[in-house]
């Protein structure tokens, strides 16, 4: 049985300086500070408890806290955060996997926009100093 999810995508707001816009790489960058990387999984646990977020071109990045895993997906220029996230979910439970079908439709009008392939979630725990 196929579960259904809808996740409106939000962009990660990161101005370098008034009217500047950072590019996606850089805001991942920032985004990123003072955390390191942990070997990829292939599934992420109490999803959709966590937060969902896009950066345009760039990645999905998934939870807060000191723990957020990061899927570059297998075309990340597909990545727009004026889409939501509709998600069927293979298996049962609360989990997303990198098999689960990805799909957007843009927030405003509803439409179809295209496809998003998950590839390995990669956590990024923050360093305790």
């Amino acid at each position: 049985m196929l579960a259904f999810t809808a996740i409106s995508l939000l962009a990660i707001s990161g101005a370098a300086s008034a009217g500047e816009r950072l590019t996606g790489e850089a805001e991942l960058a920032k985004l990123l500070e003072g955390r390191v990387a942990e070997r990829p999984v292939s599934c992420i646990r109490d999803y959709p408890s966590g937060h969902t977020r896009a950066i345009d071109g760039t990645a999905l990045v998934f939870g807060t806290g000191s723990v957020i895993y990061v899927n570059r997906t297998r075309d990340p220029r597909s990545i727009d955060d004026d889409n939501a996230l509709v998600i069927r979910k293979s298996g049962t439970g609360a989990q997303l996997c990198n098999s689960d079908i990805v799909t957007t439709m843009n927030s405003g009008s509803h439409f179809y926009t295209g496809n998003v392939f998950l590839t390995e979630f990669v956590p990024y725990r923050r360093v305790k100093r």
